[in-house]
Order: C-alpha cells, then sequence, then structure tokens
C-alpha cells in the first residue's frame, strides 16, 4: 500500500515558512487534479526563486507579490506545461522581470475525445532557459539540479534543492494521490526510468506541487513503484486466460472501483499496454491503441 500523505494546513494566499530556504503560497484551485490548490514555492531569501506560480489567477499572483516584497524574483521555475503549473509564468514575469526556466515540447494534440485525467496544457507557456537536457541553476544561497523526469508529461522537471537534500517533484511524485499517466505524451516505460533516477538520487524530503511533503522519500517512491509493478501483474495474470481488450479487461480488474471512474482507469491501462509491448511481454493487433486486442506475447 502507498502510505499517502494527505493532511496540510493551509489557507489561500497566505505564505507558509515550511523549510528555512523554503516558503509556500497555495493557490485557489481546489480540484481532482489539484488536490487543495497549486502550491506555489519560493526558495531562498532577498534573491527568490519561485517554482511553479501556478494558474491564470490574478488573486494568486498578487500573493506571491506580496509574499516577496522587498526581495527579488531572480529565476521562476516550471516543472511541466500544465494549466495548473505554467500560465502564472508570464504575468509573474512581467512584473519581476525574472526569466523562465522550463522545458518546452514542440505542439502536439492531447484531445482524442477521451475522459480527461489532469489539467489540459497550457499552450502559451514559453521558457527563456531551457531545461530539456537538464542543468544547474544557482541563486543567493541556493542550488538547483534540473532533473528531466518525463512521463507524466514529456517535458517534466524536477528540482533538486542541494542546500537541504529535497526535491520539488511537481506532479512526478504527490503524496495524495498516483501520478495521471496519460498517453500520448504520457509515457509509463518513462515514468518508470524517472522514478528510479529520483529515488536513486536519496532526498530526504520531496516537496510536490500539491499536498503536504514527502518525508520518507525512498519508502514512498519504493511504494510507488511497487504499485505500478502490481497493476502491470494483473494484466497479465489476466491475459492467461486468452486475448483481450482494454474495455474488456477495466471492469474485471477495477471490480471494486466506482463504474463512472472506470473511464479513466482505462487511459491509465492503455500506458501500461503500450509499455508491456514496448517491452516484449504483450502483443498487439496493429499498433497498441485503446481499441487494440491484446495477448501474451511468445
Amino acid at each position: 500500500m502507498i502510505p499517502y500523505v494527505r493532511e496540510i494546513d493551509i489557507e489561500y494566499g497566505r505564505c507558509d515558512q515550511v523549510s528555512p530556504l523554503i516558503r509556500r503560497v497555495t493557490a485557489n484551485n481546489p480540484g481532482p487534479f489539484t488536490f487543495k490548490g497549486t502550491g506555489t514555492y519560493i526558495v531562498g531569501r532577498g534573491e527568490v526563486a519561485v517554482i511553479d506560480p501556478g494558474p491564470d489567477d490574478p488573486a494568486h499572483l498578487e500573493a506571491i507579490l506580496a509574499a516577496v516584497a522587498g526581495e527579488r524574483v531572480s529565476h521562476i521555475l516550471i516543472t511541466h506545461d500544465h494549466n495548473d503549473h505554467s500560465p502564472l509564468a508570464a504575468p509573474l514575469k512581467a512584473r519581476t522581470g525574472a526569466p523562465i526556466y522550463g522545458c518546452k515540447t514542440a505542439p502536439h494534440d492531447d484531445d482524442d475525445g477521451g475522459v480527461k485525467m489532469e489539467a489540459g496544457r497550457d499552450t502559451t507557456y514559453r521558457p527563456d532557459i531551457d531545461l530539456c537536457a537538464g542543468g544547474v541553476i544557482e541563486g543567493a544561497g541556493w542550488t538547483m539540479d534540473a532533473i528531466t523526469t518525463p512521463g507524466h508529461t514529456s517535458n517534466h522537471i524536477c528540482f533538486g534543492f542541494r542546500e537541504e537534500n529535497a526535491c520539488f517533484s511537481g506532479d512526478h511524485i504527490m503524496g495524495w494521490s498516483t501520478t495521471v499517466i496519460t498517453p500520448p505524451d504520457g509515457d509509463m516505460t518513462d515514468y518508470l526510468a524517472s522514478l528510479n533516477d529520483i529515488r536513486g538520487r536519496r532526498f530526504d524530503v520531496l516537496w510536490p506541487t500539491h499536498g503536504p511533503p514527502i518525508r520518507d522519500a525512498d519508502a514512498f517512491i519504493a511504494a510507488y513503484i511497487d504499485h505500478r509493478q502490481e497493476r502491470v501483474d494483473q494484466i497479465l495474470a489476466a491475459l492467461k486466460s486468452g486475448p483481450a481488450r482494454i474495455n474488456q479487461l477495466v471492469p474485471r480488474l477495477y471490480a471494486d472501483v466506482d463504474a463512472r471512474l472506470h473511464p479513466a482507469a482505462a487511459r491509465s491501462m492503455l500506458a501500461a499496454m503500450i509499455h508491456l509491448v514496448r517491452k516484449g511481454q504483450l502483443v498487439a493487433d496493429g499498433s497498441a491503441g485503446p481499441e487494440s486486442e491484446y495477448r501474451l506475447a511468445g
């Protein structure tokens, strides 16, 4: 079982000192993709970095600016381009002059008419400094390692905070829920590799954009990985009885889940199917897609 952490004391717009060098301001955008809201992090003192400014919300922009009154924002860091993370970057840049750091992916259409499992893409997102290959970002009294972590999105980046051996994990690892992996931009193979990368760095604490910090990072990531493997094992076991399509497997493997959530489960299962076909454990009739029939290889 994943040891979820969901207790968090927030007041929208309030600036909370959550560690010696980290402050958090939470946007008033709670929902199924954001939990209690987007937690914008402010790192440092005097000259600061702002991580994931959040949704296009003027009130949240003013709350961030109030939190850094008398200080200079020198960096704006973005984990990925979903509408609950990056839209406020440009208005914050306009007010502070700080450059935007992140990874911009090529335009593509994620809307295939299926159920929505995550926030939409921010099509206006334009980072000034490209971190698609990673890199080191330094400020006044703080150092960040930009760690490419594709999986949730192809352009997702986590930020390792050297001074506190912490990681700003965006949506890559969240304490309140598992992370959504939705093809075509989401990729399960990349996601599992990225999880192992972050686990191997042995951070003391993870700071997700949504929800409270994860203090026992190694055990939590191990449980995250085990959960994904359990789902894969369930698929392989189910297909021992013969070929099947995703819409046939979901009611069987998610029988204890509200049927209204089955369309979302089907999208998650598609990511797993593509991963297993890629590994040579499954064969699809044609390309691996939501309507394909799958069977065990060999």
